[in-house]
């Protein structure tokens, strides 16, 4: 059995920045910020983490109060941003996903630093909701990525558990396929395979040099790894 946990902004999808100006704008709307300070990094990172950041670099409280108007606000933005940003699905996703979604001996979960409603919004837009990602980790509370593994793999075991399966890391095959030198730190930190794509903003080298199991221009190239999902579940049968 195979449980493939996927991240979405800049593996399944490119928003054409309505993430980040939709953050920029929440501190500037909820907090009276006139001008942003400092750089503000988002890939790769937890949507907690940022708005930690955010709130600190601009002299706020890293408080739960703070943080939930600074989640709301954000989140109304989004909705809007979505619609007006030029963003897309990436090369090769639908394809994948497609195939993917249609194997029994593939389940198919969310490790992302979004927020999860964010991510939910981010998924409906680009129509890529109906491939029943059944479980996930997400960036709500958690700023430290590895955490958000943590909790995709807590939320993947107790997913299969309800269906009468279980996950023994001896026997199932674990990846995360994402963009980010993050995304294969936090994958080792859950015994995981890793797919590192090389359609965010990190460069094929940069992503070399993080190691991943496999490493692809897009997910138009996918065939290697759709035949190591396959070579393991045939391994599987007695």
């Amino acid at each position: 059995m195979n449980v493939c946990f996927f991240d979405i902004d800049g593996t399944l999808i490119n928003t054409g920045g309505a993430g980040k100006s939709a953050m920029i704008a929440a501190v500037g709307e909820q907090f009276n910020v006139t001008e942003i300070q400092g750089q503000i990094s988002v890939a790769g990172r937890s949507d907690r983490g940022i708005g930690r950041d955010l709130l600190i670099q601009h002299g706020l409280a890293d408080s739960t109060d703070n943080w939930e108007q600074f989640r709301t606000s954000y989140l109304n933005r989004l909705r809007d941003n979505l619609g007006r940003c030029q963003g897309r699905v990436l090369p090769g996703v639908r394809s994948l996903l497609d195939l993917l979604h249609g194997r029994n001996d593939i389940h198919l979960g969310l490790l992302t630093g979004n927020v999860q409603q964010a991510a939910l919004l981010k998924l409906a837009h680009y129509q890529l909701d109906g491939y029943f990602f059944q479980f996930g980790g997400y960036g709500d509370d958690q700023a430290d990525r590895d955490d958000i593994a943590r909790a995709a793999l807590a939320s993947a075991s107790a997913h299969l558990k309800n269906s009468e399966q279980s996950i023994d890391q001896r026997s199932i095959n674990l990846w995360v396929i994402g963009d980010t030198p993050h995304d294969v730190q936090c994958a080792r930190a859950i015994g995981a395979n890793v797919v590192a794509v090389c359609t965010g903003v990190f460069s094929r080298e940069q992503l070399a040099t993080s190691q991943p199991d496999l490493l692809l221009d897009d997910l138009t190239s996918a065939g290697k790894f759709v035949d190591r999902l396959s070579n393991s579940a045939a391994a599987d049968v007695p």
